[in-house]
């Protein structure tokens, strides 16, 4: 089959590269992205690889560079990237961009480290200028106090203690002071109006300067007894002259310092404006050559040294389609090293097996990350993705059925695929939105078949549309009173005569919307619907086992495996099925109400009881059939519980026998003996087919009433709908005045945010999980094991997207 319906054959080839060609050849295998590396030194620890030394350079390159594009990103420059993709850089180079990286670093150090100490002295005179100039304020305050006492007056002038504290700590700062003053202290803040920068992390502060006083104590005793005080509370403490006159000459030639230094700061900081602005012009360059650099020597570290130390060995994994271009990948590489020998590539038999590769395009990623989100496939089995394409959007709409909300989620998927190239320049970081991003066409068929299955229910924002005008004439179910036509019966009853015409071109007839027991058509029309739609995609997975029995050639599973699974399914539930399209068109309007209920039938047909003579029959001979029906399904059951483990059984000591016949003669040699001598555990194998047998046939029951949620979400949805329109909308419009037309205003707009939260996204996404479990349990589970592992490709655009770790 086309490698989209199945994984892509893959072999196990050996490489042998020459040692000055190695680097370049795996460079090139890196670009091209088609071969997985196996590790041939398991159990040599990572430090004692003969590449160690190169990749903690390329990791302390990565390092010195993360510091620079981290005050890049500080600085608020833009890296440039404009979608180059250099070449890998030869291993000669490494020296020179390890010197570029150091004085870079070093530079931006340095810089760094004077700007910080330059802001730190900045920050201190300024804090010094604030307080000089609020100190005389500050003690003609306190002479106005204490006006009445001179010698308070006096000390408090000789005798005090000036600085700047955080604000937030303010408070505590005073009751600590209170405490270990015992009361007896004169303090007063005030808070400084310019915020301050910080010079370590470049965060604005928020500060207050304090002046306290403590009577009893001289200057110097107050700095000695209360300054572990402040510093714990990482307060900063200023000298302030006495007199006036000292404190205006102080503030002038901190003024002139202060100048000084801004000068040099902002030359400071213009020479790093230049400097990372150079940088950023290469970072992204920089960093693809350094991680290109440290992925090929961390590959080579899983090679084999011959004992020449000559040639290089590798195993890898890669499709046999691609074996062309891998050959070529390795005579470029040998070409751009300058090596005379060429490498080798040798492919090797393995009974090992391959890991899973699933060709994929930007259309078919997504489904095919649904499927590998419940397991990988084991190899070369059939991919449910092809079938995911069609089918999964198609039982999300059959929940999310309606036109307007399907047109919205189509209009936001074509706005994704439209500027897809412009939203991918743009390299988003939020997560949220690049998973919505990644499933754009999984929305856009969402989107079209909801679109589709809303103009079979005849929805639109819960209200329908009359394309072909109603086949239903309800003149007949009104009489009249006087002048006037009272309704003689609310609900639609096509048993009337001349009431309905014929069915509805297309999708569900309009008067349904406003008829009584619109929930009782309209549950009974989904109902069945789910339930003709799960057992038909389940024997549509029963039949693609067919095709795995096949490729494997395993005609056991064929014959007792499939055709019971088969014939158990369609003598009950395909047999279900049946009914429910016989009954549609056995009873017309007319005899609608003398229908028997199919789920009584269905259920007395397990049981067998047939003895209620009051019972009506669908058809003449149904006891009968049915009763066949039955008998045949459980005859299913033992032949998939028994036989396969009997032949099975069987055959092996078949090969036992033979086994032990071709030993006791001279002529044949012992490897040939050693094909029948393979180990076969009965127990085992029953214990396995008996668990996969029930499974099966109480899975058959569980996941046909599982498909009743495409009923049960469907109906919640439509009502959801009807409530918000009902309970929103509708009151504006039923206000016949000038307030109505202002309120239609603001209840559109609670309208349409509701409609987006809860029926779009809310909504959406429970039908998305409620897809997601049928395709995963109901679906996949009957023909798809899961049991392989993903094919992970040695691919720098892979690396550099952050993909895949080391």
């Amino acid at each position: 089959m086309g490698e989209l319906f199945r994984s892509e054959e893959m072999t196990l080839a050996q490489l042998f590269l020459q040692s000055e060609a190695a680097y370049c050849c795996v460079s090139e295998l890196g670009e091209l992205g088609m071969v997985q590396f196996r590790d041939l030194n398991p159990d040599v620890n990572v430090f004692q690889r003969k590449f160690v030394n190169e990749v903690r350079r390329c990791e302390e390159m990565d390092r010195k560079l993360r510091f620079v594009e981290k005050e890049i990103r500080k600085a608020n420059i833009t890296i440039l990237d404009t979608g180059e993709n250099p070449e890998v850089p030869f291993p000669r180079d490494m020296i020179e961009l390890e010197a570029s990286f150091e004085k870079l670093e070093n530079e931006l150090k340095e810089i760094n480290t004077n700007q910080e100490a330059l802001k730190r002295n900045f920050l201190e005179l300024t804090e010094l200028k604030c307080i000089l100039r609020r100190t005389q304020q500050f003690f003609d305050e306190v002479g106005f106090s204490f006006f009445y006492d001179k010698e308070i007056l006096r000390l408090c002038k000789h005798n005090f203690v000036a600085g700047v504290i955080k604000r937030e700590r303010i408070p505590m700062f005073e009751r600590m002071l209170w405490r270990v003053c015992r009361g007896n202290v004169f303090l007063r803040q005030a808070e400084i109006d310019n915020p301050l920068e910080d010079p370590v992390d470049v965060r604005t502060l928020n500060k207050s300067r304090f002046h306290f006083h403590n009577p009893g104590f001289c200057r110097e005793t107050l700095l000695l007894t209360r300054l572990p005080c402040c510093c714990r509370f990482r307060a900063s403490l200023y000298p302030c002259p006495e007199t006036p006159q000292e404190r205006k000459e102080m503030l002038a030639g901190v003024n002139t310092r202060i100048d000084d230094l801004q000068m040099v700061l902002n030359q400071t900081e213009d020479h790093r404006q230049r400097v990372l602005q150079t940088a950023a012009k290469t970072t992204r360059v920089w960093f693809i050559k350094v991680r290109k650099m440290k992925a090929i020597y961390h590959t080579l570290n899983l090679c084999n040294i011959d004992v020449t130390q000559k040639c290089l060995i590798a195993e890898v994994w890669c499709p046999v389609t691609d074996l062309d271009s891998i050959q070529f990948a390795l005579r470029r590489g040998t070409e751009h090293s300058g090596s005379t020998v060429p490498s080798i590539l040798n492919r090797m038999q393995t009974s090992q097996t391959p890991p899973t590769y699933n060709k994929t395009n930007k259309f078919t990623s997504g489904f095919q990350n649904i499927v590998d989100a419940y397991g990988i496939g084991t190899y070369r089995e059939i991919n449910p993705a092809p079938y995911t394409i069609i089918t999964f959007p198609f039982l999300f709409a059959v929940m999310f059925g309606d036109l307007g909300h399907g047109t919205l989620l189509t209009a936001f998927a074509v706005w994704m695929v439209v500027r897809e190239n412009r939203i991918l320049s743009q390299k988003n970081d939020n997560e949220m939105f690049n998973t919505v991003f990644h499933g754009r066409y999984i929305i856009l068929l969402m989107g079209i078949f909801s679109v589709y299955t809303g103009f079979i229910y005849n929805d639109c924002f819960s209200k329908t549309l009359n394309m072909f005008g109603s086949s239903w004439s309800v003149r007949p179910m009104f009489q009249p009173i006087g002048n006037w036509r009272q309704v003689l019966n609310l609900q639609l009853d096509p048993a009337v005569p001349k009431v309905f015409n014929g069915p509805y071109p297309f999708g569900i007839d309009p008067i349904w919307n406003i008829a009584s027991n619109k929930l009782t058509f309209l549950n009974s029309f989904k109902m069945k619907m789910s339930v003709i739609l799960g057992v038909v995609q389940m024997v549509f997975g029963v039949s693609l086992s067919l095709l795995n029995h096949i490729y494997f050639k395993k005609p056991l599973n064929i014959y007792f495996s499939f055709i019971p699974e088969m014939i158990f399914m369609l003598t009950l539930f395909g047999y279900l099925v049946i009914l429910i399209f016989y009954k549609w068109c056995a009873y017309d309007a007319a005899r609608s109400k003398d229908a028997p209920s199919l789920l009584i039938h269905f259920i007395n047909m397990f049981l067998f009881s047939y003895n209620d003579k009051s019972m009506k029959y669908l058809y003449t001979g149904q006891k009968g059939l049915q009763s066949f029906l039955v008998v045949v399904a459980l005859l299913c059951v033992p032949c998939m519980l028994v036989v396969k483990p009997l032949v099975l059984r069987h055959q092996y000591l078949r090969k036992k026998h033979l086994n032990a016949v071709c030993s006791s003669l001279p002529c044949v040699k012992e490897p040939f003996s050693m094909i029948c001598c393979l180990q076969f555990n009965f127990g085992d194998v029953a214990v396995h087919q008996a668990i996969h047998t029930i499974e099966y046939c109480l899975g058959c029951v569980s996941n046909t009433a599982s498909y009743l949620r495409l009923w049960a979400l469907s109906l919640a949805h439509a009502q959801l709908s009807e409530v918000l329109w009902n309970m929103v909308l509708r009151l504006g419009l039923s206000i016949n005045s000038l307030i109505g037309s202002v309120a239609v205003f603001f209840l559109f707009a609670i309208f349409a945010t509701l409609t987006i939260a809860i029926l779009l996204i809310m909504e959406g996404l429970s039908a998305f999980l409620h897809a997601l479990r049928l395709h995963w349990v109901e679906f996949q589970n009957k023909f798809y094991s899961g049991a392989g592992y993903k094919f992970v490709p040695f691919s720098f655009e892979s690396i550099l997207e952050g993909k895949f770790e080391e």
